[in-house]
Parts: structure tokens; sequence; C-alpha cells
């Protein structure tokens, strides 16, 4: 356990040092997407029976920032890694591809966990009835979704051969995902075509569990999510290791 525990504070104190930028700037961003669309729209969006949009909006937010920063914690980290060549210091030495891979995703759950708690600790501030009502489920599905998008952007990372290519992926498919999963909307309120479209996308099922956990209601089932979210999770995590475990694009 030593190369997990070593590459695991390596991993932390990387965006650790650099604190205002990995985690004040990602607060503040979210913090105000929730001003402007709270001021917006919270008079005009109908969503929940008894619940205000500034409610609905804030959890699909913090889930949001969990994803997004999690996902960007691994890719950045890979890339500055291979660009500079110096991924070969990670893998010389004797770190199981299990370590390697758990190293990576700890750090990225840390970092969605700290953001999302910002978020979320400036929400209730905000709106002080927003409060978890089944903590055990938003614990579940922040560790799930943290886990799923810090092994996508480990993936991703080891594919990735110039930061260009990481703009990419996260420009046009995280973001796209992420603004179109239900976070500022109900998908109850889309035409019925919209609506079976947005089932396929797998952020929608990590936000409206997350969403679960602080109003007990949602457009999904929450066994649904549960299981589409556990199994996205395991097939990604999966594939991440799969990729560490065979040297995918890191000996070159």
């Amino acid at each position: 356990m030593g190369g997990f525990y070593g590459l695991l504070q390596k991993e932390v104190l990387r965006f650790w040092r650099v604190v205002y930028q990995t985690i004040g700037a990602p607060v503040l961003a979210t913090l105000l997407w929730m001003l402007v669309f709270s001021h917006v729209l919270g008079e005009r969006v109908q969503v929940w029976g008894g619940l205000s949009y500034t409610e609905f909006l804030i959890p699909g937010l913090v889930m949001m920032a969990v994803l997004q920063n999690a996902f960007s914690n691994s890719s950045s980290s890979l890339i500055q890694s291979k660009i500079a060549g110096n991924i070969i210091l990670m893998i010389l030495p004797p770190i199981t591809p299990l370590a390697f891979f758990a190293a990576y995703t700890s750090a990225c759950v840390l970092r969605g966990l700290l953001v999302g708690a910002g978020v979320m600790a400036a929400g209730i501030w905000f709106e002080p009835s927003a409060l978890p009502q089944s903590p055990h489920i938003v614990i579940l599905f922040a560790l799930l979704g943290g886990t799923m998008a810090g092994a996508l952007g480990l993936v991703v990372g080891l594919w990735a051969e110039k930061f260009d290519q990481i703009g990419l992926f996260t420009n046009f498919i995280i973001m796209p995902l992420t603004f179109l999963s239900g976070v500022f909307y109900s998908i109850s309120t889309l035409p019925p075509f919209w609506r079976t479209i947005s089932q396929f996308n797998p952020f929608l099922y990590m936000i409206d569990g997350f969403r679960w956990g602080f109003y007990n209601q949602g457009d999904i089932p929450l066994l649904y999510s549960i299981i589409a979210t556990t199994v996205m999770t395991a097939a990604v995590s999966w594939l991440a290791w799969y990729l560490v475990k065979i040297g995918y694009k890191m000996k070159t």
C-alpha cells in the first residue's frame, strides 16, 4: 500500500497547492450559476409541488460540480505528466495497476467532494431549507459519481496526447451531458420524445439520485438511479483499471 499512499499524497498535494484555482474558482463559478438562474427563473419555473426553484437547483449544481471537478482532476494530471515526461516516474516503481487506479480516483473524489461541499454550504446559506433528508443517499451518489467521473478522466487522460484533446472532450461531451441532465430543470416538463432521449444520459441518474437524498423525490425511481449509477461506475472503473494494467499510452 506504500505506492498507493505515496501517489495519493502526490495527487492531493498537486491540486491543494493551487487550492484557489482548483477549489475556490469552481465554487465561485457554480455560485454564479445559482445566483443568476435563481434570480432570473426563480418565480417563472415550476418544479415539484411545494418546492421552490432554488431548492430544486442547489442539489443539481452540487452534483454537477462534483462530476466536473472529479473528471478534471485526473484528466489534467495525467496529460500534464505525459507532456512533461515524468509519467515514467510513476510506472517504474512497483505500483500495482489497482493501486495506481485507486490513488488517482481517490484524489478525484476528494477534490469533487471539497468543491461540492463548498457549493452546498453556500447554497444552504442562500436557501436554508435545502437540507438533505436522506444523507446516506447523498453520500452514496456523491461517492459513486465522483468515482465514475474520476475514472472517466483517467481514461481520457491516458488517451489524450495534448491539452486540446482534453478540452475537446470536456467541452463537447462532459459539459453538454451535465447541463442536459436535469440540473436546471425537471425532465418531467419535457415533451415525451425529449424525455425519452434524456433517459440515455448517464449523468441524469447521478444528479436525480443525488436530488432524491435531499427531498425524497425525483424524476426517476431511486432504485433505477442506484442501479444505473453503480453499473456505469463499475464499467468505467474497469476500463480505466484495464488501460492502466496494459500501460495504454503510458510508455510512449
